[in-house]
């Protein structure tokens, strides 16, 4: 494991999408060797078992027994969030829900999802919207929960059409990951300003990982295992990047220290690299009036009416 520290998680349960590999892997396997009980939620469950028996073996080499276990979990399907809500929301409490799962090389071409949605903004904010208002009642009567969603140094280049979130007329792969993390970004303000007004025990933080890419991430078979071709290309990119493990703190920092309050953003101090800092988000991502149209978008395609 690395220097990096975060604070005690022991008695906590975590729950981290898309953990089977890059920055939730490492966000996990964090929050285990802290102490935390970790479901890994992933879609690909024989990957998810590769990842859940690296996180073993990283932690017992720092004398640490990780608790670790896997749920199925198909974030572009709602069928499939349905199940593991449902799973989920038995538990005596969840304290933190890191929705990291995502698309991050979009299609050339507009596709849909198994629900008839644009397939990015489905996987990157849908998904994460209808498990998180099933999560709603756990999450209530767990004092301190902490909901981390997972946003992008992207929303800092690109413009936001909120009247065509589902790019039925302005499709392109970089503006669907483009729209689709702001989106996720505006969804995380709103739900902590809800959060607030409902005067819950309960916040929402956002954070972004910078330019983090696999050919400067530990190796890691089955989780991380990039071509002699992908580390030599990435390394050359070094001044200005970073391995997902240490994409992962700002993440880590959103999930657990003391000083990150309920709408606050978390990067790397130097955008795309660098240690966990707390930063400004985009004047787009911060207004509650575009917050609102992005929620209404999401219970609308979602068909689930999120009560905070």
């Amino acid at each position: 494991m690395t220097a990096f520290t975060i604070p005690d998680q022991t008695g906590k349960t975590a729950v981290v999408t898309g953990a089977n590999k890059g920055v939730g892997f490492f966000t996990a396997a964090a929050l285990a060797a802290a102490g935390a009980d970790v479901v890994l939620a992933c879609r690909d469950t024989s990957r998810a078992d590769a990842a859940a028996r690296a996180i073993r073996a990283r932690c017992a080499a720092d004398g640490v027994t990780a608790s670790v276990e896997i749920l199925p979990l198909d974030i572009a399907s709602l069928a499939s969030v349905a199940d593991a809500a449902e799973a989920l929301a038995s538990r005596h409490r969840i304290d933190i829900v890191v929705a990291n799962a995502g698309m991050v090389h979009p299609p050339q071409h507009r596709e849909t999802s198994v629900d008839g949605n644009e397939v990015v903004i489905a996987t990157n904010l849908l998904g994460h919207f209808a498990l998180l208002a099933r999560l709603m009642p756990v999450l209530r009567r767990s004092p301190g929960a902490r909901v981390v969603s997972l946003g992008s140094v992207v929303t800092r280049l690109s413009s936001f059409l909120v009247d065509d979130l589902q790019l039925e007329r302005n499709y392109s792969s970089w503006r669907a990951y483009a729209q689709s993390k702001i989106a996720v970004e505006s969804f995380g303000f709103e739900l902590d300003r809800r959060m607030r007004r409902a005067e819950l025990d309960a916040s929402s933080v956002v954070a972004h990982p910078g330019y983090s890419i696999s050919g400067r991430t530990p190796r890691i078979p089955g989780v991380n295992e990039p071509s002699r071709g992908t580390v030599f290309a990435d390394s050359l990119q070094a001044p200005f990047t970073q391995s997902k493990e240490r994409g992962a703190r700002p993440v880590l920092a959103a999930a657990t220290r003391a000083d990150a309050p309920g709408g606050s953003y978390w990067g790397p101090r130097w955008r795309a690299k660098g240690d966990p800092s707390r930063q400004d988000p985009t004047a787009t991502v911060a207004d509650p009036a575009i917050a609102r149209r992005v929620w209404s978008f999401a219970e609308s395609a979602t068909g689930i009416r999120f009560e905070v």
